[in-house]
């Protein structure tokens, strides 16, 4: 019987001494991943339509040729990119179409290979803070992210400008908002950082006026240059803590349509900012909450197939900043049934959870107040 047992259990640690080997292998993996994306290099390499040297690639990336090699090393060992030997006896180097489909720009919405920058950023932002916060419970302060801040901004730029008039907003409502926004209504973005977002909505819809709250200053400082940039005199931007906007009566009662783009688990006070924005909206408005597309229990969570990932985002960044002041910490896998539940505390009783085309990550929660 014990010959048994220990047969059983060799097995066991065998299977995961195997795992703990995949997981050394894809960590080192990220990482030199997102050095390469930073450096374009999957970009140059995906423009070269044959297998090239690593000096060739270095040159044509402006890089030094030794550091693209040992890269290359890496990228050849995690089976990214392809080896081969040229007719001098030289290694040549490929990054299959199939592979650069899924990790360079032009891959659009497809692209996971600007993901690989995020761990390595949430490290160096702030890696200490969170080890001292699993002693003392306290929130890692917002300030201790501006790279990562800076990389979130670029991806929500990206991803608003590819699908945010032309695909977002025409599914909210069944293609009612837009005809509203048409004719002239008022809106607000809550989270706006620099204010992509709105400045988009207000360059498409002039008849319609347009409100950023956001309690970042410096991200408020650059959006306001952007919408002067662009001439805009249909939208402005406020310095606000969401959890007090239901104490801002000037506001109340005021907007016809209301967005938060994957803003409200950041905040300290979830369901105070969700009654602000039951406050804000006049009688019949609309609020979309875009937010993470997962389940609240994790259980629900175990084969989501980014599921380590997303936690692991939410464990250096979401949670801690959310904790923050005695905050409630939801962190980004709060999940839809939790979010349900605090949208329906908030006042919110006509809730639609729909997907959102092109975005696989997110749910839209449209509310009607």
């Amino acid at each position: 019987m014990k010959k048994e047992a220990d047969t059983i259990n060799d097995e066991k640690r065998s299977t995961f001494a195997a795992k703990m080997t995949d997981v050394l292998n894809y960590g080192a993996l990220n990482l030199a991943m997102g050095i390469g994306y930073r450096a374009r290099l999957f970009d140059i390499m995906d423009e070269m339509d044959r297998p090239a040297s690593a000096e060739a690639i270095a040159g044509q990336a402006g890089l030094d040729s030794r550091y693209v090699k040992e890269w290359l090393g890496v990228m050849v060992c995690g089976g990214v990119i392809t080896l081969s030997r040229g007719g001098d006896g030289n290694d040549l180097f490929h990054l299959p179409p199939e592979h650069a489909d899924l990790i360079t720009r032009r891959a659009g919405s497809a692209n996971l290979g600007v993901y690989t920058q995020e761990i390595p950023l949430l490290t160096r932002c702030a890696l200490d803070e969170v080890l001292k916060g699993f002693q003392t419970g306290q929130g890692v302060a917002y300030d201790n992210y501006p790279r990562f801040q800076q990389f979130m901004g670029q991806l929500a730029d990206a991803k608003h400008r590819e699908v945010l008039v032309e695909t977002f907003l025409p599914s909210v409502d069944n293609g009612a908002i837009v005809c509203q926004m048409e004719t002239g209504i008022r809106v607000c973005d809550l989270g706006c950082a620099e204010g992509v977002a709105l400045t988009l909505m207000a360059e498409a819809f002039p008849r319609s006026t347009f409100v950023g709250i956001d309690i970042a200053e410096e991200a408020l400082h650059q959006a306001r240059a952007a919408a002067a940039d662009k001439a805009l005199t249909n939208i402005t931007f406020i310095n606000q803590d969401a959890a007090v906007l239901d104490e801002t009566s000037d506001l109340a009662g005021t907007f016809d349509y209301i967005t938060a783009f994957d803003a409200i688990h950041d905040q300290t006070q979830p369901l105070a900012a969700l009654r602000g924005v039951h406050a804000l909206l006049k009688p019949g408005g609309i609020f979309s909450m875009v937010d993470i597309a997962a389940g609240s229990r994790l259980a629900d969570n175990r084969e989501h197939p980014m599921g380590a990932f997303l936690y692991t985002v939410s464990l250096m960044h979401c949670m801690p900043v959310g904790l923050v002041d005695g905050g409630t910490g939801l962190g980004m896998m709060w999940g839809r049934e939790k979010a349900l539940s605090l949208l329906q505390a908030a006042g919110f009783d006509a809730v639609e959870v729909r997907d959102i085309p092109q975005d696989a990550f997110n749910l839209h929660f449209c509310c009607r107040k």
